[in-house]
């Protein structure tokens, strides 16, 4: 499912490792016996499936592909205790704050219920300015001076941002409110895992279309 932020970051954590793989689509309205029988309990993308052996949730695989492959140049992980685990916190809120937040702004049936949500995901964004702050010691990413697992869990969901621009005409991570955090953005998006693996916005808009969550841009309040 190329449009899930999730199977993505998955995806970009095996092309910063240089890990070749075979990719199976899986339509998730007709969920094959593959998904059902590797991961049982959510019944969700993505899976990594490695000697034999399933792993669920992309957090959780990123870090394995981190792991296995450590020998691998650039490390995922921070190599420093605390800043690893200060990594997992953030990425962590990504997924339970971040990500939902976004969502909401996409989901959204009228302008003024847009309106309001897109106010909520940008007190969310201050949240991850700080992170940036907090984990990059200045440095061109969250994770220094090279991608990494933060930087994955942030990024993989710019594509997504970047189509409901092009939807409704909102920007979540702007440059004249975060200009720190935006400049990382374009950074991460010119990297060599943003060009290879991050999808054209395009490919959401029209996912946004088929799952019709899309709304026409003249309902957004201006």
């Amino acid at each position: 499912m190329v449009e899930s932020p999730f199977v993505v970051r998955v995806r970009m954590a095996l092309h910063l490792k240089g890990v070749s793989y075979e990719y199976i689509e899986q339509d998730l309205s007709n969920k094959g016996e593959l998904l059902l029988k590797n991961n049982p309990v959510h019944k969700k993308v993505p899976v990594l499936i490695h000697n034999g052996k399933p792993i669920c949730e992309s957090l959780a695989i990123v870090q394995y592909v981190g792991e296995v492959w450590a020998a691998s140049c650039p490390s995922i992980l921070p190599a420093d205790p605390h800043e690893r685990a200060l990594a997992r916190f953030w990425a962590a809120y990504v997924d339970d704050k971040f990500f939902p937040a976004w969502l909401g702004i996409l989901r959204a049936e009228t302008g003024e219920e847009r309106d309001k949500k897109m106010r909520e995901t940008l007190a969310v964004v201050e949240q991850l300015k700080a992170a940036l702050a907090q984990c990059s010691n200045g440095k061109a990413f969250f994770s220094g001076d090279s991608v990494g697992y933060l930087d994955l869990a942030v990024g993989c969901n710019l594509f997504w941002l970047d189509a409901m621009r092009k939807m409704f005409g909102v920007v979540v991570i702007d440059a004249s409110r975060t200009p720190v955090l935006a400049a990382w953005a374009d950074r991460f998006r010119e990297s060599d895992v943003g060009k290879e693996v991050l999808p054209n916005a395009d490919i959401a808009v029209e996912y946004a279309k088929k799952i019709q969550v899309y709304r026409p841009a003249a309902t957004v309040s201006k």
